[in-house]
């Protein structure tokens, strides 16, 4: 029965690997290495989310996520969290998969389940306010950076240009869309600044700062670019260097969360932030202290701003080879 029920949900609910594939998502890429490395996390993530959908048990979910090295087991806790929240919104009798993942197996990949949650709310248009109940009060709004990530990747033409935005979104939720259109501007350009820039430069400051601060954070955590790469990124950001510091600040410290820094996060967040990956994660820890519980923006935008204002203050990054 357990076969018959995978193999039905499968048909049902599964995603082809093509389906991130650049060539069918019609992105560009800086060199074939990119290429592949980021098709790797957009297989990696499709990995976890069909692992969510074939196991019924958590600790047999869980076992299987591990088996991933540390480079891409963070998307594969993405894409588990996306297929357990499709669960719950199709089948919501019962206890929530995605509360129990949040208070399990996704505790030290807590980033990237938000993230994922908001993969669905792309795709279903129900029961998004009862699946945001279940989510951390702070974190939330990274489901709505999800959200932007998942239409920034599937159907970034809609957006380039600065082109409607969803209607159901308001207030600062469309401020964390466009922190994940960032992101994904990041995977749609194959890492290349250039195109990055110009693909930002027509939106207006605040949403720029915003698809900035995404990019930082897929640039770090995603990557990859080599030093003179990350030198030209931050040179192309501009202004906006702080925006996008911050991302690779979040990116840090989702990784060093999980377990899973890796050399090239410390070499993204020096030349992108002048610091460690140790040390950016550990600024985002302390932002976090005393952040107010009212005010006209959510405790997040108050968390990146703190952030954002430190590597404001801060000497430009010696941007030479470490």
């Amino acid at each position: 029965m357990n076969k018959r029920r995978r193999k039905l949900t499968r048909a049902l609910l599964g995603i082809a690997p093509t389906a991130v594939g650049f060539k069918q998502r019609e992105f560009r890429a800086v060199s074939e290495a990119v290429r592949v490395r980021l098709e790797h996390a957009g297989t990696s993530f499709l990995d976890g989310y069909h692992a969510a959908l074939d196991h019924h048990s958590l600790p047999d979910l869980e076992t299987e996520l591990n088996l991933i090295s540390d480079d891409w087991r963070g998307f594969a806790f993405e894409g588990a969290a996306m297929g357990l929240a499709l669960l719950d919104a199709l089948m919501p009798w019962g206890c929530s998969r995605i509360t129990a993942f949040l208070e399990g197996p996704g505790v030290p990949h807590v980033y990237m389940v938000h993230v994922g949650v908001g993969w669905v709310w792309a795709r279903v248009p129900f029961g998004r306010q009862k699946s945001r109940g279940r989510l951390d009060p702070l974190l939330q709004w990274l489901a709505f950076d999800g959200w932007g990530f998942h239409e920034g990747f599937f159907h970034w033409r809609n957006y380039a240009g600065g082109k409607a935005l969803p209607a159901r979104l308001r207030g600062y939720e469309i401020r964390a869309f466009h922190q994940g259109l960032g992101r994904a501007w990041w995977f749609v350009n194959g890492g290349d600044p250039a195109w990055i820039a110009e693909m930002i430069a027509p939106f207006p400051a605040l949403t720029q700062s915003d698809l900035w601060s995404g990019v930082g954070l897929a640039a770090t955590y995603a990557g990859e670019l080599n030093s003179e790469g990350l030198t030209d990124l931050r040179t192309r950001a501009g202004s906006f260097a702080p925006q996008l510091a911050q991302g690779a600040a979040f990116a840090a410290k989702a990784r060093e969360r999980a377990g899973n820094l890796t050399e090239y996060t410390s070499l993204a967040t020096r030349f992108l932030c002048g610091i460690s990956a140790t040390e950016a994660a550990r600024l985002c820890d302390q932002s976090l202290e005393n952040l107010p519980a009212g005010g006209a923006e959510p405790p997040y935008e108050t968390w990146r701003c703190r952030i954002q204002r430190k590597f404001s203050q801060q000497p430009q990054p010696q941007l030479v080879n470490p």
